[in-house]
């Protein structure tokens, strides 16, 4: 086996993949991934709003938000922006007030004929970690997110 496919290996059990294919191009995905106007009308689960403090879209720049909760609860989110390759690629390490480096997040952006592949990697320190997310539920809220993303592209054009 080979160092490339060992590593894959490695990061497979510490990892959660989201993949979804909109039919939008890239840049305009890419906008209503990066302008704050934009990600707080459809970040976050079913049910959910999101309220931004800050959103500094560069190398260092860092996005303060918190997650309001069907229920009433408030989930504070600090994420700081590692790699900014427009429209291609985001790269951030994701935490909260309590936990600064939770997990690092890397978003592609595909031309797919036309339409725009975005795939959402997070890759978390230890298994244990990424096991405990799923839980939480993680996955279902990363497809309900981006579900709402597919939603609110119609509304940018």
């Amino acid at each position: 086996m080979n160092q490339r496919n060992n590593e894959a290996t490695n990061t497979a059990e510490r990892e959660i993949v989201t993949t979804r294919v909109f039919d939008a191009p890239r840049e305009l995905v890419f906008k209503a991934w990066t302008d704050p106007k934009h990600v707080a009308q459809w970040w976050g689960p079913k049910g959910f709003t999101t309220t931004i403090h800050e959103m500094d879209v560069r190398p260092g720049g860092v996005w303060r938000f918190i997650m309001h909760g069907p229920d009433g609860t408030d989930y504070n989110n600090s994420i700081v922006f590692d790699e900014i390759v427009k429209p291609e690629r985001l790269v951030y390490t994701h935490g909260s007030d309590d936990e600064p480096e939770q997990f690092r997040v890397t978003v592609t952006f595909a031309e797919h004929g036309g339409k725009t592949k975005l795939t959402m990697r997070a890759l978390f320190p230890s298994a244990a970690e990424c096991d405990k997310v799923k839980k939480f539920g993680a996955v279902e809220g990363g497809n309900q997110t981006l579900e709402r993303l597919e939603q609110y592209l119609p509304k940018m054009r």
